[in-house]
């Protein structure tokens, strides 16, 4: 016998009915086939939303820290006149605040190679006390090593570049630089021949396979700047704080400089992230509303299936809030427990992403994840607790969003007109 109407609400009778409802018979299979779809569409939903959220955090993350981790936050670019104080402007910028490093570098593009290829690539002049704030190279040299890198005229290359060319630590490689000596004929190409020192790998293919590392005077002599620099790089403790870092930089200076930011200088790489995150996002969060129209159509169905129970259970006394309660449980459980089950199945994914990777690769024989296209050499992910806890909810919020109508009208029910041609 259905409890009164002033009982509390959720009774346990109205849990008994609802799972009751949740197990089909027989002639309601299609009834719970339909249930069956919406559990698996909003678990691979929300499953998915976690997934590709995290890899494109991961990416984001990833791709900053190489970026960042080989490039200043801020790049300092002389005006009106050559950066011949680089080093008293350098010093005084390394004490401003929140600065942690201030590298003068001579940057240059030219040809490397070697008897068995060639391809072109980026000079950059550095001293070697500044090479060694950058934990993302000396942490990753792979052969050799950067001891004596000021004294010799040896220089350290990526490991993509060293594959490419064939060379190891020790071997020689040949640089072609287009602006050489200026004679009567006209300026002629620099060709000098270097002892590589050192190979590193940072994990980020346009650098390991484009970039040269050379002593700051040697880079100097190299693309005729004797006395100047090209710029000073300056990284900073926070790389999201720059626009506080600007003004204590120009200060610091004391001379007229134009700065950058690293997010000027990578702002079409970085929006065009942004854009397709947010496309991921909205593109996704369709397979969940899908799946809540599921349930609304299942429980539409369960409903006329149902009338003539909801009748019996009206003359019995059960109220109409009880009859939308039943039907509020029924279909906020297979939203509920499709969420909960699709969020551990996109925690598991997320944490072992790598290794699935690697074995659909093995699996399908074929590379899928380019490091070549992609910039990695591996597929990060990395959760983040705000849009895992938002992606949840806003799942759990449609699910009992789509259960309202379908409740609404099985409450609503009249017994008179259930029962007339019973």
């Amino acid at each position: 016998m259905p409890e009164p109407s002033g009982t509390r609400p959720f009774s346990q009778y109205e849990w008994m009915l609802s799972l009751r409802y949740l197990r089909a018979r027989r002639k309601e299979g299609f009834i719970s086939v339909i249930a069956g779809f919406s559990f698996l569409g909003i678990m691979l939903g929300v499953a998915t939303l976690i997934i590709v959220m995290a890899v494109m955090n991961g990416f984001r993350a990833e791709l900053l820290d190489k970026i960042l981790g080989l490039n200043g936050h801020l790049l300092v670019q002389p005006l009106e006149k050559p950066l011949t104080d680089w080093d008293e402007v350098a010093a005084r910028i390394s004490k401003a605040q929140g600065v942690r490093l201030a590298a003068p570098i001579v940057e240059g593009q030219a040809l490397a190679s070697s008897p068995f290829n060639a391809g072109g690539v980026l000079v950059r002049g550095i001293r070697l006390k500044d090479m060694e704030g950058l934990p993302s190279i000396v942490n990753n040299i792979k052969q050799g090593s950067l001891g004596g890198f000021d004294e010799g005229q040896g220089v350290a290359i990526g490991r993509r570049l060293a594959d490419q060319l064939s060379l190891r630590a020790g071997d020689n490689i040949t640089l072609v630089a287009p602006r050489g000596a200026v004679t009567p004929m006209g300026t002629t190409p620099r060709i000098k021949v270097y002892k590589i020192a050192a190979v590193f790998e940072i994990g980020m293919s346009e650098y390991d396979s484009a970039m040269v590392f050379m002593p700051l005077k040697e880079a100097q002599a190299y693309f005729n700047r004797a006395g100047d620099v090209t710029a000073i790089e300056v990284y900073t403790d926070n790389p999201d704080r720059v626009d506080v870092y600007r003004k204590a930089v120009q200060e610091a200076a004391q001379r007229p400089i134009f700065i950058i930011d690293w997010r000027q200088r990578n702002a079409t790489f970085f929006n065009a992230l942004q854009v397709e995150r947010n496309v991921m996002f909205l593109i996704l969060t369709l397979i969940v509303l899908v799946a809540a129209l599921n349930i609304v159509s299942g429980l539409i169905m369960l409903v006329k299936d149902k009338g003539q129970d909801i009748a019996i259970l009206r003359t019995m006394g059960a109220t109409q809030g009880a009859i939308m309660r039943v039907f509020l449980i029924t279909g906020a459980a297979i939203g509920v427990v499709g969420t909960i089950v699709g969020f551990l199945l996109g925690v598991v994914v997320c944490l072992n992403i790598e290794s699935i990777r690697r074995f659909l690769s093995w699996l399908t024989n074929t590379e899928l994840f380019s490091p070549e296209l992609y910039f990695l050499s591996h597929l990060p992910a990395r959760m983040d607790t705000g849009e895992t806890v938002a992606v949840v909810l806003m799942a759990l919020i449609l699910s009992l969003l789509a259960t309202l109508y379908p409740s609404w009208r099985a409450a609503r029910l009249d017994p008179v007109e259930a029962l007339r041609y019973e």
